[in-house]
């Protein structure tokens, strides 16, 4: 399984970004896909969830995330993009997608809850 994440890069305080996570050697659409986030001197935190289709499909958000950023899928290229909408110089981080094909997890806000995971994608929001 690999998870490829991108399309991170600088952006101005109160825009937006589109990442991306390609995935291979998992379909999306029957597993648990989430975004997690590392900011400077912080811990990672959870950022974003979709439940997979056969688990309800529901999404989960960090409440500081919550009305801004979207989750969604790409089914058909196997990929899941968070659309983050009114950035803040808070929001600057690594952003890591993460995935795991269980039915159920314990806890989809918990990152040790994920199997798979890709590397970082730096987001950084100017003030």
């Amino acid at each position: 399984v690999q998870l490829q994440a991108f399309g991170g890069g600088l952006v101005q305080a109160g825009g937006f970004l589109r990442l991306s996570c390609l995935a291979s050697g998992i379909t999306i659409s029957n597993a648990y896909m989430a975004w997690f986030r590392q900011g400077p001197g912080k811990e990672r935190e959870f950022v974003a969830a979709a439940a997979a289709r056969r688990s309800g499909s529901n999404q989960y958000y960090a409440d500081s995330v919550k009305g801004r950023f979207t989750i969604s899928r790409d089914n058909a290229k196997n990929t899941v993009y968070p659309q983050m909408n009114s950035l803040t110089p808070e929001d600057t981080a690594v952003y890591y997608c993460a995935a795991d094909s269980r039915l159920i997890l314990s806890s989809t806000r918990t990152w040790s809850e994920y199997y798979y995971w890709g590397h970082g994608t730096l987001v950084t929001v100017s003030s």
